[in-house]
Order: C-alpha cells, then structure tokens, then sequence
C-alpha cells in the first residue's frame, strides 16, 4: 500500500517487452554512427530529418528503459538488478557521444540551417532545438579536443567532487557523546530545542576541521578546471557559461539581484524580529536561523492530503484537480519511508505514458503535503511539455521550479488564510519566510561567495581558512544586521555540494530565480483572475522551446524589469510584517 505502480513502464527486467526494446536500443546505436559517418552524401534536409528520426527513437527506448530502472532502484536501493541494468544502459549510451559530436558539428556547419528547416515540413517543431545546436557550436573545440577533456575530467573536476561528497558523508560528528553523521546534525537545526540547536551546530563546526583542507583543495581544483575551460571554449566567464546554458540573459539576472538587493532589510527586519522572539538580544544566530516558532499538530493522513490538495486545486484549474486526483488514486506516488527507499523527494516524467511518478517520504506533516504539492506541480509541468516530441521536453534549470513553486505559493495562501489561531498562523508563516530567506539572502550570499572565489583563483590557491573568509564576507554582505556577527557559518563553502561540479556553475540564483518568478506569477494570477491560467498552462508549454526571457513574455512578463521582480519580492515583505505584528 502506498507504493507507485511501474506497469505502465514495464513489469520485469526478464519480460518479452523489456527484452524486446533494450535489443531495439543496441541496434539504434549504430544507426546514429552511420547517419555520423554518411552525413556528407545526403542533402541537408535528408540529414537532418534522418538524424531527428532517429535520435526521436533513440531518446524514447533509452527514456523508458532508464527510467524504468532508476525508478525501480530508488524505491529500494538493495535492488540490485536495477542498478545493474542501470549502468549498462549508460554504458551502452556512452557509445552515442562520438557519433552525436560529428552530428551536432555537422548541423552546425549548414550556413543556411534555418532556410532548410523552413523548406521541411518534418522538422518546423525542432527549429529551436537545431538552432541552438548551430549556436552551441561557437563553444565547442575539436573532436579530438572534447574527447580529451571528457576522459581528463573522470580525474580532474568530476572525482574532486567526489572527494567532496565522500568526506561530507563519511565524516563523523561527535555531538552528545557519540558520532553521528553530518546531515543528522545539520537536521538538528530544526529542533524545536534550543539547547539542541546550539550544541548540534558547534559539533557541526567543529566536525569540518578534519575534512577542510582536503575539501578546499578540491574546489581550488575544480575552479581552476573551469576558468581554464572556459578559457579555452570562449566564454567570457563562468558566469556567462551558467547564463548561457541557462537560455537566460545578463539583463535578466541583474534585474533579479537588484531587486534582491532592495528587500535585503526587510529579510534583516524579520530575522531580528525571530532573535528578540526567541530571546537573543540584536541580531540572530546562524544555529537558530531554522529554529521552529508557533504549533502546528495536525497530522495528516493520505487521504486528508489528497482532499486538501483537491480543494485548493479545483479553485485554480479544472486540468490540475483532476491530475492530481489521478496520481493520488492511480499509483503514481510512492509515500511512505521505508528501508532501503531513497530520502527526500522528487517528480519523474515518464514521457512514453505521457504521466509522472513521484517519491516522497510522507510521515503527514502540514510540509510533507506542501511537499506533495511540490512535486505534483512538476508533474504539471511535465503534463504541458508531453504536447512536444520528447526531444523538445527538456528545459532550462531556471525555469524549472516553476510550477512546483507556484503550486506551493498556492497551498501556503490558503493555509495562511485558513488558520484557526494566532499559534497555527505564526508556524505557518514562519516556515513560510524561513524558506523565502533561504531563497533569497542564504542564495545571494552562495552566489556573492562563488563569485569570489572565481574571482581569485588566477591570483591565488585559497586555503581553508581563506575560504571560510570568504563565505563570512559573503555572509555579512547578504545577511548584514540580521545575523549574529559572532554566529556566522564559515563552512557553507564545504557542505554545500552545489559548488562541486566541473559543468555546472553558479548553481544558486534559479532557485531565487524560480521562487520569485513563481511569486510574480502568482500575484499576476490574483489581478488577472481564472482568465489568467490558461496563459500560464501555454507558458509552461513553452519552457522547452524557447529562451527564458520569451518564455516570460506569454505571460506578459518583462523578466529585465526589476519591478516584476519586486512584485514577488513585496509579498513576502508583506508577510514579513504580518510576522512581526503576531511576534510583537
């Protein structure tokens, strides 16, 4: 009971139908390398339609068969056979990269690309998709090149990440006697005892010491590795990278941070109000930025999720209600924790069935239903993406969050709203802007940080010591007043994963990105009324054709005006005051 139901994927790794598509999948492979090697004697249009054709084919054997697998592995990770045939479809994956270089390098050498696409009909759905292929080219170096630093970053970038995450797991904490690990003491920050708290953040601090300078060698390594590539490639910094893969302009994230920027007092004005709340005279300490206020005791069974989460939906969307509707009473969650099931939660579209499937551990909290929401907000953006062919599905990191978030907006106005004492209300805001301020001031500090350390790179190997300088700067120029001078958190830098990877950088303003997009979306929702939601179903339609900023426009969104930005930004601040009056 409360599992999900793979059927519709498959019911075994040994049944004639998994069979079947996984010898389909061997045998496609060399179809690419053969469209790879007779590119050259075919007319553009021919090339591209054949390749499109059978990369569509491609992308949908290896779509089901993966996620058939991965599913079935993070529902029980002793499953052994799913990991197994995990690695050898990625395995026999990693034959493609060849082939699809030489294509993807051909395509880009059409001089007249988008002529010929006009001039077929088969391919007007992929003209964006081609496009950026022929724009992604500009960065690319040599066959020979690429293959190089792909086998070079298997020691280089990809396994101090490794590093990384190895030591952070496997680091002990010595708190109250005995030794734990570092995420169960970093989960202590949400105690609702004070003493707790301070004493599961100074083990937390005091538990780096060991691992800190082998960790900070590693990110001096991976960001020397990213300022030599993009170096090499032709960026103009790693943060013109980030931009670019992003689909999203300069503009826009300047207009985001400025309005950051102008709300940081407000966020100072609601984490000191939280100190005096909790008895800290001045400013708040970092071990009790997540320290719980208010009470909220009511537990929630699936079925009183689901009916929560059906009325809240019905007043907003006809096509929403009955999705989520459908997910609750056709097996596509998996709820409860249980041994060997993968922690936390996530949404996986499964493009061949045109539904998703999502894992949670419910335990019925009010945040595990919020979570829900969550996850089943990306299962609604995966609904309006499964219109597309599967090679148009995939969008941007920015946009992302987007339907997830607002889906929570959604939940967190009507509990608010429906509060039945001034204790109910008080927990609900309160976990309401703890999340907003991590957002927003915890983000900006990340991005001010990994700015930094970019910045100094070329000029200097930075120690450990030097990094935890850094993160405090950053700390005080986000956090200014509202935080503890004497309780900052020097070693964010260290257990942060999000800092430790060679292709993905500054992986911190989407999230301040799509919590305020979906902010400003929502308040254009409460002006423009019912008429609203169809404009924003089209736009998510639109996240996997189209760059950021065109995307935006449907809605008739300027994502480079910073007063759209203000608009998400003014809410909270409006709850923010409401904070206060009920702390006062």
């Amino acid at each position: 009971m409360g599992k999900w139901n793979l059927d519709i994927l498959y019911t075994g790794f040994d049944t004639e139908e998994f069979k079947a598509d996984l010898e389909r999948l061997e045998a496609l492979i060399p179809e690419l390398s053969n469209i790879a090697d007779d590119h050259g004697n075919m007319p553009s249009g021919d090339f591209l339609t054949k390749y499109i054709k059978t990369n569509e084919e491609l992308s949908e054997l290896v779509e089901k068969l993966a996620i058939y697998a991965n599913l079935r592995y993070s529902a029980n990770t002793r499953d052994t056979d799913a990991a197994s045939m995990l690695g050898r479809i990625m395995q026999m994956m990693s034959a493609t990269a060849a082939p699809a270089a030489v294509i993807e390098k051909a395509i880009s050498e059409i001089e007249n690309l988008e002529e010929v696409i006009d001039s077929t009909p088969a391919l007007g759905e992929y003209k964006y998709l081609l496009l950026n292929v022929k724009r992604d080219s500009r960065y690319l170096l040599s066959d020979k090149e690429e293959t190089i630093l792909a086998k070079m970053d298997l020691s280089g970038a990809s396994a101090w990440g490794d590093l990384q995450s190895s030591l952070t797991s496997g680091v002990k904490v010595k708190y109250e006697g005995e030794d734990i690990t570092l995420s169960a003491v970093r989960n202590l920050a949400y105690s609702p005892d004070a003493d707790v708290r301070r004493k599961a953040f100074d083990a937390e601090i005091a538990c780096y010491d060991s691992i800190k300078e082998a960790v900070a060698f590693a990110l001096n390594s991976i960001k020397l590795q990213v300022l030599t590539e993009c170096e090499l490639r032709g960026y103009e910094s790693p943060l013109d990278k980030s931009l670019y893969q992003s689909r999203m302009k300069r503009e826009t994230l300047d207009a985001l941070l400025g309005a950051m920027e102008e709300y940081l007092p407000a966020f100072r004005k609601y984490m000191k109000a939280k100190a005096k709340a909790l008895g800290h005279v001045g400013s708040l300490p970092f071990y009790d930025l997540f320290a719980p206020m208010g009470k909220s005791d009511k537990v929630y069974s699936v079925d009183d999720a689901k009916n929560y989460l059906l009325g809240i939906f019905a007043k907003f969307d006809t096509e929403l209600h009955d999705m989520v509707k459908c997910a609750f009473e056709n097996e596509w969650i998996d709820f409860f924790p249980r041994e060997g099931k993968v922690g936390g939660a996530f949404d996986c579209g499964v493009p061949s069935a045109k539904q998703s499937r999502v894992l949670t551990n419910f335990d019925g909290s009010f945040s595990d239903v919020v979570t829900l929401a969550h996850e089943l907000g990306h299962s609604f953006h995966d609904r309006q993406v499964f219109c597309h062919s599967i090679l148009n599905q995939g969008y941007s990191m920015p946009v992302a969050e987007t339907a997830s978030t607002f889906n929570e907006v959604l939940v967190m106005e009507t509990a608010i709203a429906d509060a039945k004492d001034k204790d109910e209300k008080l927990a609900l805001i309160e976990s309401q802007l703890m999340d907003a301020c991590q957002i927003i001031v915890d983000i900006y500090s990340r991005y001010l940080f990994e700015a930094s350390v970019f910045q100094n790179r070329p000029m200097e190997f930075m120690s450990a010591d030097r990094m935890c300088e850094l993160m405090t700067d950053a700390q005080r120029q986000a956090y200014g007043d509202g935080l503890d001078e004497n309780a900052l958190h020097p070693y964010m830098w260290l257990c942060k994963g999000h800092y430790y990877s060679g292709g993905l950088s500054f992986y911190n303003y989407p999230y301040a990105f799509g919590g305020l997009f979906a902010r400003g979306l929502y308040a254009k929702y409460k002006a423009e009324g019912p008429a609203f939601v169809d404009t924003y179903k089209a736009m998510l339609r639109a996240t996997s054709i189209s760059d950021v900023e065109e995307c935006a426009k449907i809605a008739g969104v300027d994502l480079t005006d910073k007063e759209f930005w203000r608009q998400g930004l003014q809410s909270i601040a409006d709850r923010i005051d409401e904070f206060c009056e009920l702390v006062g």
